[in-house]
């Protein structure tokens, strides 16, 4: 077992950071009504119009029923829209409906005064090396998220078939 502080680990730093960050912009987000899960909504379809519920849904990941109830719910508010798609009526492309594009110029100003706040005394050159250091992280675990572990395939191939061990 190891003497060191969760805080000197980075896997606990980057969640806590994650979480404050995320704790200091629901707050400004609140102003504006809207909810962590909707603003998340909304930020994803920015980036990703015409996308469908189910691959939103993954990308967010929550269930596709609890997304249901988000994309209702700022629908009603004029927020988002659904679409049919043009080939599979079973499938509905999500899009940014007219009265969301000002709530997201707000959010996005939020961003930035929260990001302002979280780097108060870091210089320029400490955050493009932060910045770079997690680019770097993110890479290298969405690389070994699509790999089979290599423990895995010599445990696969160290298992003989039971015919030829007798």
């Amino acid at each position: 077992m190891s003497n060191s502080q969760p805080e000197e680990s980075i896997g606990f730093l980057i969640s806590d950071v994650s979480r404050l960050l995320r704790r200091n912009f629901d707050k400004r987000a609140q102003k504006i009504g809207l909810s962590r899960a909707q603003w998340q909504v909304l930020a994803w379809l920015k980036r990703n119009e015409g996308i469908s519920q189910t691959q939103l849904a993954d990308l967010l990941e929550m269930s596709p029923m609890t997304l249901v109830r988000l994309i209702d719910r700022l629908e009603m508010n004029g927020l988002v829209e659904r679409r049919a798609h043009p080939t599979d009526r079973r499938i509905y492309q999500l899009f940014l409906a007219g009265h969301a594009h000002p709530s997201l110029d707000r959010l996005w100003s939020m961003g930035a005064e929260t990001r302002e706040e979280a780097l108060d005394g870091i210089s320029p050159e400490t955050e493009a090396a932060m910045l770079q250091a997690l680019a770097k992280i993110r890479k290298n675990l969405i690389a070994a998220d699509s790999r089979v572990p290599t423990e895995r395939i010599e445990e696969i191939e160290d298992v003989e078939p039971r015919a030829k061990r007798a």
